[in-house]
């Protein structure tokens, strides 16, 4: 089941993008087909979704899987610095193997 629309370039498509939506039949099957033009890419595009996954909701950016603990833990600690990335570049470059403490998890 489809949870949003996106462009080949990987960016959602919002209803402002769609130039054309109508109901095409293909065989015995039945598909909303929509064009398109990315609003990033600025490419023409199309999509052929199933009308059982179809809802208006499709051009609404998803909310993400991060909870509000996790939301408000994460706002606190700032922007990632170029340091930071270094030492775990670094860290990870000297790794054999996985930790035992993270097999676990």
């Amino acid at each position: 089941m489809k949870t949003c629309l996106k462009c080949r370039c990987g960016h959602h498509i919002a209803s402002r993008d769609v130039m054309q939506r109508r109901t095409v039949h293909y065989g015995k099957a039945n598909y909303v087909y929509l064009k398109f033009r990315c609003s990033h890419c600025k490419k023409l595009g199309e999509l052929y979704v199933k009308p059982e996954d179809w809802n208006d909701n499709l051009f609404q950016v998803g909310k993400g899987e991060i909870t509000l603990a996790e939301q408000k833990r994460f706002s606190h600690l700032g922007d990632i610095t170029f340091d930071e990335l270094r030492t775990v570049h670094s860290e990870l470059e000297g790794l054999t193997r996985i930790p035992s403490n993270l097999l676990e998890e």
